[in-house]
C-alpha cells in the first residue's frame, strides 16, 4: 500500500467532488439477499461494508459475522445507522418497522418510539436527529435525497400514467406469464415511457436523485438502461416479494422486507450488535489502522469480506485498481468483495488476475434474482 496521504487522494475522489453533508439515502437500495450470499459470510469473518443508512450492515451482522465495520464519509448516514441500533436495542419489531415507515404510523408513535431510543444515542447524534423532527415523524426511512427523488415520482409523475388500482394489480405479482401480459397491456403505455425517460435522465437524477458529480463517469442513455431494468424487475422478478419497489409505488414496504427488517431475523441482529462498530473514514484508512494494530506486515491478515456498495461509480478506473488492489492486499485469501455498478462499468481489471479471481459463476446467477433493480451489475470477486 502507499503513503496514507496517497491513500486518501485514492479514496476520497468521490467526496472531493459530491456533497456528503446530508443524509443521501435514508435506506440501502441494494438488495442485502443477494449480497449475504454472494459474500459467503462465516462466523470468523469479518466484514467491512460500506455503512450509507445501515441496513445492509445489520444484515451481514445478521448472517453471522464474527465483526461487522460500517464505514462512511458521511456523518449523517452513521447517524442513520446509530439510530437503527438503537431502535432494535429498544423497540420490539413491530415498532421497528413503524419507526422506519415500513408499516403506517402517526407523527406521535414515531415521535414517542424515537424518544424511547434516544437514550442510546450519542449526543452528537441525538443533537443531530433532534434538530429534524419531521425525518422521525415521517419514518427514518424516507427522508434521504434519493427517497425524496422515489417520493416526487410516486406523487407527481406516477399518478399521470397510472391509478392506485393499477398499481396496486401491479404489486400483487402473478406467474411469470401473468406479468408478462400485465406489463406489456396495462404497464408498458407511451405515456409510462415518455414520463419515465424524462424523470431518470441525468439531468433529473442529478438535480433531485443523486449528487451530478455521481455521473461523471457515465456514458449513454440513463434513462433507456434504468427503464430495461424496471422491465426485467416487474416481469422476470414477481413485483409482490421486492420491498424496494413497494416503497417507490406506494411509500412503504408493504408486506415485502428487505433482509435486515424481516421478523425471523430481528432477535438475531438484535442479539449481536456489540460485533458491530461503525467509523466515519475511508476505506483505505481503516485499512492502514487494521495493519497498524496488526503488528504491521508480519502479522497474519484476516480473511475480510468487503460489501463496496457502488462506490466505484463515481471513481476513475485507475483509482479503482488501486483501491482494489488495496483490498486484496488486506485479505487473506479467501476473502471476497462484492459491489454493484449503475452506469459506469467498473470490476477488476487484469492487471490484478493474479490477486483477484472474478467469480461470475457467483454474480451472475444472483444478479438475476436483484430485487434493487436500477443497476447494470453486480460484481463478486475473490482474493487468490
Amino acid at each position: 500500500m502507499g503513503t496514507n496521504s496517497d491513500i486518501q487522494t485514492v479514496s476520497t475522489e468521490a467526496a472531493a467532488r459530491a456533497d456528503f453533508s446530508r443524509i443521501r439515502y435514508a435506506q440501502v437500495w441494494e438488495d442485502a439477499d443477494i449480497l449475504v450470499e454472494a459474500l459467503d459470510v462465516r462466523s470468523t469473518d469479518t466484514v467491512v461494508s460500506i455503512s450509507s443508512a445501515g441496513d445492509n450492515a445489520l444484515a451481514l451482522l445478521g448472517a453471522g459475522a464474527e465483526r461487522v465495520v460500517a464505514l462512511d464519509l458521511n456523518p449523517s448516514q452513521l447517524a442513520c445507522l446509530e439510530l437503527r441500533v438503537a431502535a432494535y436495542r429498544e423497540l420490539s419489531h413491530a415498532e421497528l418497522l413503524v419507526l422506519m415507515g415500513s408499516r403506517p404510523g402517526t407523527s406521535e408513535v414515531r415521535a414517542a418510539l424515537y424518544r424511547r431510543c434516544r437514550v442510546r444515542l450519542s449526543p452528537a447524534v441525538k443533537a443531530f436527529w433532534d434538530g429534524q423532527p419531521e425525518s422521525v415523524t415521517g419514518g427514518i426511512g424516507a427522508p434521504g435525497k434519493f427517497e425524496n427523488y422515489f417520493r416526487l415520482f410516486r406523487t407527481r409523475v406516477l399518478p399521470l400514467v397510472h391509478g392506485r388500482k393499477t398499481v396496486e394489480a401491479l404489486l400483487r405479482g402473478g406467474t411469470p406469464a401473468e406479468r408478462e401480459r400485465f406489463y406489456e397491456k396495462r404497464w408498458n403505455t407511451w405515456r409510462w415511457r415518455l414520463l419515465f425517460k424524462i424523470f431518470f435522465s441525468r439531468f433529473m437524477m442529478g438535480r433531485l436523485g443523486r449528487d451530478p458529480a455521481f455521473f461523471k463517469y457515465v456514458e449513454g442513455s440513463v434513462a433507456d438502461r434504468i427503464l430495461q431494468r424496471t422491465r426485467h424487475a416487474l416481469v422476470a422478478l414477481n413485483p409482490a416479494e421486492n420491498p424496494y419497489l413497494h416503497w417507490i409505488l406506494t411509500g412503504t414496504h408493504g408486506e415485502a422486507l428487505p433482509w435486515a427488517l424481516r421478523a425471523e431475523n430481528f432477535e438475531r441482529i438484535k442479539s449481536r450488535l456489540d460485533r458491530l462498530e461503525w467509523h466515519e473514514l475511508t476505506l483505505e484508512t481503516f485499512l492502514e489502522r487494521e495493519r497498524m494494530a496488526g503488528g504491521g506486515g508480519g502479522a497474519v491478515k484476516p480473511v475480510m469480506k468487503f460489501n463496496l456498495s457502488d462506490i466505484f461509480e463515481y471513481m476513475s478506473e485507475d483509482n479503482t485498481a488501486a483501491i482494489l488492489a488495496s483490498l486484496a492486499e488486506a485479505s487473506a485469501p479467501g476473502g471476497r468483495l462484492a459491489y454493484w455498478n449503475m452506469l459506469a462499468p467498473r470490476r477488476r481489471p487484469e492487471s490484478l488476475a493474479g490477486r483477484l479471481r472474478s467469480r461470475e459463476d457467483v454474480s451472475a446467477p444472483l444478479f438475476a434474482q436483484d430485487k434493487a433493480f436500477f443497476y447494470s451489475a453486480f460484481i463478486v470477486e475473490e482474493v487468490i
